[in-house]
Formats: C-alpha cells, structure tokens, sequence
C-alpha cells in the first residue's frame, strides 16, 4: 500500500521510513530509525528527485507508482549519489525505461562504478544551468563535498523549493509526520539533526558554508532535505544552526565533561569537578563516560558546547584507547574553536594529560588551559586545592 505526502502544489514525497536498520552508514546507532525521502514533480513533465535506499525500495515504487498514476516517468534527477539515496536508480530505470536520468559529470562517473547503465538515459548538468519541466523551472548549484564530491542542489525558481541533497538533513524516521512545523523540532529532533550533520557532514564545515553563500542569495520557501523533516517554516532557525556547526562555533556556553574511568576513580574526580562547578553558578554542566556513550554523540555534543573537559586515566602508558578514539573522530571531523581543560590519572606513571595535550595541539583553533588537575590512583583531600584552581581557570576561561 502506497503512502505520500504532498508537499505543496504539483510536488509528493514518495520516500520511506526504516525502523529496522540498527546503525546507519553502519556505524551510527538510529534508536529512532531514519526516512529516506525522495520527491515526485508532476508537472507537464514528470520529474523524480533522488531515490532511496534498497531497504525500503518496495515501498518507494508502490509509491512513485500511485502518484504517477498511469503517467510515464520523465526525468530522474539525482542530486546525490550514495546508495542510500541512489541504490535504488536501477529499479527506476527498468520500471520506466523512457526516463532520462539528470545529474552531474562526477555523479555520472559514480553511477557506472556502482554498475547502473545509464549511458543512453543521462544528461549532464553543471553549475547555473536550468531546466523547464512546464510550469516548473529549476536552476541546479553544485554542492561538492557537502558531503560528497559529485553532490549538487536543485532549486526550483517557480516555487521556492530547495531540494537540498544531504543539507538540512536529520537522523529519524519520520513516523507520518514530514514537515517542521509538525513536530516539535527543538525538543524532539535538534540533538539528531546536529548529530546527523556533525558526523556525517562535519568534516566539510568551508563547503557548507560555500553552500549556504549561494543559498542567500535565493528566495528559498521550502527546504526538502534527503533525511528528516521538509521545512516550510521559520527556515532562519535551521540555516542558523548550520552556519554555528559549519563555522565550529558552539551552539551553548557550557561545560562537556567526557570521563574515561576504569574502575571508577576518574569518574569520581570529574563528579566532584561537576559539582563544584554547578556550586560557583556555572550550571550547564553534562558529563559523558566515553566506554558507554557512543562516539557519534560525543561528537555530536562536542559541536554543541563552548568547553570540553577531558578526563582520563593513563591505560598502557598511553591514553585509555576509547578516549583516544574519540580524540581521533575529534581531529577527523574538523573540531574547533573550543577551551579544553585536563584532567589525568594515573597509578605510577601518569602520562594521559600530556599525550592528550599533544594531541590537541594537532588541531586547529583549541585553546588548552594551562590549570589541569594530576591525579594518583585516585582524587584525595590534597588535590583539592588543584581541583578548585583547575574549576576556577574554566570559568574564567568562560567569562566574555
């Protein structure tokens, strides 16, 4: 059985929501599950934006094929090309085998890696070129690296839609719901949107905003992402929240403490940490065990807080190696602009706090307090007064 939405005149989402897969990219835990969605045009030319991924491909044509409902299938753009957006291309092309197939040069080249024959379907388009489809006009705008190379947007100039690739997308499933204003966004989807886009996207913050510097100068009126919920409404709260992630500002003012604790002592120091700090007034506190939080929401609170704290004992003369990891997801995706204060532990050779400071000298833009707090074994009644010198550098750190 079919199931769509229409979006505004003319236009369908014909997507699809999974509830089954576990881990997203096969690294990402989507507790919540995550849409697919693909767009239909039915203008005087029928027109398919992106598709979606092979597990929820039946659903899909049962519905492009209610939608179209007996009408031929014109053109398939393809804004970007990873298979969960473009695995099922193959099944389109046999199902409506006069459909033309719209997208880049380098998205092309993809498609015949991924073995799709569209040699006599394709059209190429670059930079600025448009398109009619009859009412419908569209301009397409490339978007390399957001967040892959061949990827564009199309944006059609009759209507004021931005069918925007993997922008503005988020983890989730779409449960019936699709637009923002039909859910309450800022309580139940913002963590997985920053989520989504700092893992996934983070890495590529300059091409974003390379992208959002096109898309001001456009009358953009509905965002149709290829995750999450269409945007037809106060647009100005999502664009602003991607220009803090894409320029690495924080989003809050506040302290990330993300512990590393074998046997529960570091753990106890950073407890005590937290404590002190809620007492002098500085309450936007959360604290993060790296062994049983996963990494995507680590990083994903990284991107949203202005301090991090970085607690760890000292495992084989090194840093504990899950703190390590996600000191790497750090560095890989581009981390920045944020205060790191230290805080080490070890039994007879404490070595973290320093390796971790040489690790974060290999980034760009983190300012390292010179306080940090050196524990042995265990916090005790001396350290105290370091634990309260190292409470008092961060919020100095913090003050404007």
């Amino acid at each position: 059985m079919h199931c769509v939405r229409k979006v505004t005149e003319d236009l369908y989402w014909v997507g699809a929501n999974d509830h089954r897969l576990n881990l997203f990219e096969n690294i990402h835990p989507i507790s919540r599950g995550v849409s697919y969605n693909s767009y239909l045009l039915m203008d005087k030319k029928t027109v398919l934006f992106d598709t979606v991924d092979w597990s929820v491909c039946r659903q899909f044509l049962e519905n492009v094929k209610a939608v179209l409902d007996g009408r031929n299938l014109d053109y398939l753009v393809i804004n970007h090309m990873e298979p969960d957006h473009a695995a099922s291309i193959e099944e389109i092309l046999l199902r409506y085998p006069k459909v033309k197939v719209i997208s880049t040069e380098k998205a092309f080249m993809l498609m015949h890696q991924f073995g799709f024959d569209v040699e006599e379907r394709k059209e190429v388009v670059k930079e600025g070129d448009v398109k009619s489809f009859g009412k419908h006009t569209v301009t397409f705008v490339s978007a390399p690296m957001v967040h892959w190379p061949e990827a564009m947007v199309t944006f059609d100039t009759t209507n004021g839609v931005l069918f925007a690739a993997d922008a503005f997308g988020s983890f989730g499933a779409l449960d019936g719901k699709l637009f923002n204003d039909e859910v309450n966004f800022d309580r139940d989807w913002i963590d997985e949107a920053r989520r989504y886009y700092t893992n996934i996207v983070g890495k590529y913050g300059p091409h974003v905003q390379a992208l959002l510097k096109k898309a001001a100068g456009i009358d953009i009126k509905i965002i149709c992402p290829l995750h999450g919920p269409v945007w037809r409404s106060n647009l100005g709260y999502f664009i602003d929240k991607y220009d803090k992630w894409s320029r690495y500002e924080p989003e809050e003012k506040g302290v990330m403490i993300v512990y590393a604790s074998m046997y529960g002592n570091t753990e106890s120091a950073a407890t005590v940490l937290a404590s002190k700090l809620v007492e002098k007034g500085i309450t936007n506190v959360v604290m993060y065990d790296v062994s049983n939080t996963h990494v995507s929401q680590l990083i994903s609170e990284t991107f949203k807080y202005s301090h991090i704290v970085l607690a760890s004992v000292t495992y084989n003369l090194g840093i504990y190696p899950l703190m390590h990891n996600y000191l790497m997801d750090m560095k890989a995706l581009n981390v920045q602009n944020r205060t790191v204060a230290i805080v080490e532990n070890g039994s007879w050779a404490c070595k973290s706090g320093d390796l971790m400071a040489e690790f974060l000298d290999d980034m760009k833009q983190m300012s390292v307090l010179n306080e940090r707090l050196t524990m042995v074994s265990s916090l005790n009644e001396e350290k105290i007064d370091e634990m309260d010198v190292l409470v008092d550098g961060i919020i100095e750190s913090m003050k404007d």
